[in-house]
């Protein structure tokens, strides 16, 4: 299946993307069947072959929540905007002082009862 995402160019720090049409299971910065386009975040700027990213999507090709973002706020194409959501890490701390505070808890009952 092709799908249609941003590939990372660029120097550290000053990130810049191309608009490329490639197959979803190829690494973002792999081979690509045709670069559709640019897209610069630090001035908001993109370039894109309008006609090109219509016609591949005409054809079947899927497009990935942040491309589709870009593409709706260019007005490439009609729509709402997707949600993109980072999935948060889960902080495992606070169960171990829970099981701290039940250890402890048995020790001054066994010294009440003496």
């Amino acid at each position: 299946m092709l799908t249609i995402r941003f590939s990372r160019v660029g120097r550290k720090n000053r990130a810049q993307f191309r608009v490329v049409l490639q197959q979803h299971t190829a690494a973002p910065t792999g081979r690509h069947v045709a670069v559709l386009g640019s897209y610069d975040p630090h001035q908001k700027v993109a370039v894109l072959k309008a006609d090109k990213i219509k016609e591949w999507i005409a054809k079947g090709a899927q497009v990935s929540d942040s491309a589709y973002n870009l593409f709706v706020k260019e007005g490439v194409i009609e729509g709402k905007k997707r949600a993109v959501k980072m999935v948060k890490a889960v902080v495992p701390v606070v169960e171990e002082e829970v099981k701290a505070e039940e250890v402890a808890a048995p020790a001054v009952e066994e010294k009440k009862a003496e």
